[in-house]
């Protein structure tokens, strides 16, 4: 590679750095305290081995059951181990169930809300009223009734919650291109002869499906709440998994004596699905206040 051309990628490598840097500086403090909690629990699925301070499948029955330390961050389990460890060791099964689970649910419901936004007449009312159907029951309960017929395993905990949140995104799809069909910039090229094939490739497909990096985003933080909240119920990831809903499930069994084992996996929890609420209304206002300026 010559000197020009050297040079040429240096320019191009710090514009792009300038431009990532500027965008950070942009964000409230909030939000970006939430990105951040965010990229530290992806860098924990991608690399625990990284973060950990023990082997997290070690056992010590001279350390049971230990407070909170600088020895123990999170304190141990009932077999000795470290749970700080655990936790990070779990954080790649959490977010493999969640990123599964949430992408299954938006599949299932691209295919039933674009459908029913798009065909309209007797299609969009067969899909409302099957719909309609399986808000009928609780969504938590489609999920339970899947886990409980099927082994508890990690995929069937993906297929669970995935079909459980389906039908709420599926509704929140066809809404959108509902309201976006009826948008006056369709209507208007429409009479300007533009083909109907046209206007949903170019007009009506781009703006409506704009809410999806919302949906993955807020789905994911919800997704890995409802698989914990299975696995707290004894549906979820059999022991000695350190997935954060299986620790839950161990932990309760010695909540009176040893708090730490509910209160850490429970504050992993809520700091993933709390930064992702924050980071995907931060994204819901960007992109709305996108389109009203447009």
């Amino acid at each position: 590679m010559s000197s020009t051309d050297q040079a040429l990628v240096f320019r191009a490598v710090e514009r792009r750095r300038s431009a990532v840097a500027a965008f950070v500086r942009t964000l409230p403090p909030g939000v970006a305290v939430a990105a951040l909690v965010i990229v530290l629990f992806v860098a924990a699925a991608a690399a625990p081995g990284h973060l950990q301070t023990h082997n997290p499948f070690r056992t010590d029955l001279y350390a049971t059951l230990q407070p909170p330390s600088l020895a123990h961050l999170f304190g141990t389990d009932q077999s000795g181990r470290d749970l700080f460890s655990r936790v990070v060791e779990g954080t790649r099964q959490s977010l493999t169930i969640g990123i599964g689970a949430t992408g299954l649910s938006l599949s299932i419901a691209l295919l039933l809300g674009v459908t029913a936004g798009l065909a309209g007449g007797a299609v969009d009312a067969a899909i409302s009223r099957f719909l309609e159907v399986l808000f009928a029951f609780p969504n938590l309960f489609l999920a339970l009734l899947f886990v409980t017929v099927f082994a508890a395993t990690p995929a069937t905990l993906v297929i669970a919650v995935g079909i459980g949140t389906a039908p709420g995104y599926a509704r929140m799809i066809r809404g959108q291109f509902l309201s976006v069909k009826r948008a006056g910039y369709v209507e208007a090229a429409r009479t300007l002869g533009h083909s109907y094939g046209r206007v949903v490739r170019q007009h009506i497909f781009p703006n409506a499906m704009r809410p999806l990096v919302v949906m993955i985003t807020l789905g994911l933080g919800q997704s890995i709440v409802w698989a914990s909240g299975l696995a707290f119920l004894g549906l979820g990831v059999a022991p000695p998994s350190p997935e954060w809903g299986a620790l839950l499930d161990a932990g309760r069994h010695y909540v009176t004596r040893a708090w730490w084992l509910e209160v850490m996996p429970g504050l992993a929890i809520i700091a993933f699905a709390l930064s992702a609420t924050v980071v995907s209304r931060h994204l819901q206002d960007r992109l709305e206040g996108r389109v009203h300026a447009g």
